[in-house]
C-alpha cells in the first residue's frame, strides 16, 4: 500500500494594506501587504493508487468521484481541488482536505488550502518545490485554474508562515519575515480577539466590484487603495517599533478605507460588533480579508476580557489566536 501524502498550511491575519494585492491595482501601481500566520491550518491528504479519482471537501460536506483527470472541470466547493488536480495530477488517489478555520471566514483560508493542495501533490508526484515555487503555484492555481479572482497574500503568508511585510507588482512578489520583538508577538498573541461573526461570504463578488471602480478610474476608491499601502508601510514600522496603541490606530484606518472601497464591505453584525468592542476597550480592529462577512480581529486593552465578554454576548464564536511561526508542513 502506497503511504498517504500529507501537507498543511496555515491561515493568516492581514494586518494592513490587503486589497492593494489584487490586480489591475497591483499590476499598476504595486502592492504592500503586511500579515501574520495564525495557528488555524488548512490540510490536504493523497492516497495515491485504486481507480479513478475520490474528492472530498470534510468542512465543506462535499464529496465527488470522477473517472481520470479528463473529467476534472472546477467548479462548485470542489473547485480548488479539481484545480489542483488538473494543475498536478498524479493518476489515480484519494484527495481529502479540511479547513480548521470556518468556511468564508476572511482568514485565508482557500489560499491556505492552494498552498498545502500545492505541497501535497508534488510530493505525491516526487516534486521538491521551494517554498517560494509552492507560493506561486498556489496562486496560479486559485487565480487561473479554479479561475477566482483575488489576491496572493493568503498563498504567500500559507507558504512562508510567520510575520511577513510582502510586496506586490504582478508578477513579482517580495517577502520580507519580520523580525519581532518575542515580548512584543507575546502581548499581541494576548490581547488580540478573533471573532467569527457567523456569516460566511464569498469575497470574489466584492473584488470585481472593487477593482471594476478602480478601473473606470473611481477617485474614491483609488484614494482608499493608496491610503491602504501606506498604512501597510506604517503597519510594518509601528510592529518593529512595538508600538501598540500606534497598531490599534493604524488597523481602525485600514478599516475606514475598507469601508470606503465598498458600500457592503461592513454588515449589521460587523457595525454592531465594531461598537461593543469600542465600549469595551479595544485599541482598534479591523475586518479580515476583504469584508462583507466573515470575521473580524482586534487588539483589546491591558485587560482584553471585556471584548471578549463583549464578543460572546453578541452570540459571536471567538477563535483561537496563535502565532504560526512556520509556514507550509508536508513532504
Amino acid at each position: 500500500m502506497k503511504p498517504v501524502i500529507r501537507a498543511s498550511a496555515p491561515v493568516r491575519l492581514d494586518f494592513a494594506g490587503g486589497w492593494t494585492d489584487v490586480p489591475p491595482f497591483s499590476a499598476r501601481e504595486g502592492g504592500v501587504v503586511v500579515a501574520g500566520a495564525i495557528g488555524l491550518s488548512a490540510h490536504a491528504e493523497v492516497h495515491c493508487g485504486g481507480t479513478g479519482l475520490r474528492l472530498v471537501a470534510e468542512d465543506l460536506d462535499a464529496a465527488l468521484d470522477l473517472p481520470d483527470e479528463t473529467a476534472l472541470s472546477p467548479s462548485g466547493p470542489l473547485a480548488l481541488l479539481q484545480a489542483g488536480l488538473r494543475l498536478l495530477p498524479v493518476g489515480p488517489c484519494a484527495l481529502t482536505t479540511r479547513s480548521d478555520a470556518p468556511p468564508g471566514s476572511g482568514l485565508g483560508s482557500s489560499g491556505a488550502l492552494d498552498v498545502a493542495l500545492v505541497a501535497a501533490l508534488a510530493c505525491a508526484r516526487g516534486e521538491s518545490p521551494s517554498v517560494d515555487e509552492i507560493a506561486r503555484l498556489a496562486c496560479r492555481l486559485e487565480g487561473i485554474e479554479a479561475a477566482i479572482p483575488g489576491g496572493r497574500q493568503d498563498q504567500y503568508a500559507a507558504a512562508f508562515g510567520g510575520f511577513l511585510r510582502l510586496g506586490f507588482r504582478d508578477p513579482e512578489a517580495t517577502v520580507e519575515p519580520l523580525a519581532l520583538d518575542p515580548a512584543l508577538l507575546a502581548e499581541l498573541e494576548r490581547r488580540t480577539v478573533l471573532v467569527y461573526t457567523g456569516a460566511s461570504r464569498f469575497s470574489g463578488n466584492t473584488i470585481t466590484r472593487v477593482m471594476q471602480a478602480y478601473e473606470r478610474g473611481d477617485a474614491r476608491v483609488t484614494a482608499a487603495l493608496h491610503g491602504l499601502r501606506e498604512i501597510a508601510e506604517r503597519m510594518a514600522d509601528a510592529l518593529h517599533r512595538g508600538d501598540l496603541a500606534a497598531i490599534g490606530s493604524l488597523l481602525d484606518a485600514n478599516w475606514a478605507h475598507q469601508q470606503t472601497l465598498d458600500a457592503g464591505m461592513c454588515t449589521p453584525p460587523m457595525r454592531q460588533l465594531t461598537e461593543a468592542m469600542r465600549a469595551a476597550g479595544a485599541l482598534g480592529g479591523k475586518a479580515a480579508g476583504s469584508g462583507a462577512g466573515g470575521s473580524m480581529f482586534f487588539l483589546g486593552s491591558d485587560d482584553p476580557e471585556p471584548a471578549r465578554a463583549a464578543a460572546r454576548a453578541l452570540g459571536m464564536r471567538i477563535l483561537p489566536v496563535r502565532w504560526a511561526a512556520a509556514g507550509v508542513r508536508g513532504c
